[in-house]
């Protein structure tokens, strides 16, 4: 085998793999490290969490089971995460209760929300 042909041999497959690579990274959502099944800013994988502020800082409070989990507290914008397998929702409800839901947050993504209204995140699946 020539030195040029094992150089366009290791050039081709180091291209394949920094193209796969930054595939992953531009189809991947800002918590594309979730997506692997992992913690990303300190939510746990599977867990809904809520951040202190509209940003990745601190421990947020995570909730895990399905069903309705009422809060109190929660006034301003926050960042709601949903750090969860595919078909698992986090919703945030108006009504301690569970009911009243007007936001729901994908699997592997977040939304800032004033969570004044809001009193319970419920999470439903599958």
């Amino acid at each position: 085998m020539s030195r040029t042909f094992l150089r366009t041999k290791l050039a081709a497959v180091a291209a394949t793999g920094v193209m796969a690579l930054g595939t992953g990274v531009l189809a991947a959502s800002p918590a594309g490290a979730a997506a692997a099944g992992g913690t990303y800013a300190n939510c746990s994988y599977g867990a809904a969490c809520i951040y202190g502020g509209a940003n990745w800082n601190g421990w947020p409070k995570e909730y895990f089971t399905r069903g309705n989990h009422p809060f109190w507290g929660q006034n301003g914008v926050k960042r709601v995460f949903n750090n969860q397998s595919p078909g698992w929702y986090a919703q945030l409800c108006r009504n301690g209760n569970g009911t009243n839901c007007d936001i729901t947050i994908a699997p592997w993504t977040y939304a800032d929300v004033d969570l004044t209204p809001y009193n319970s995140l419920r999470i439903v699946g599958p």
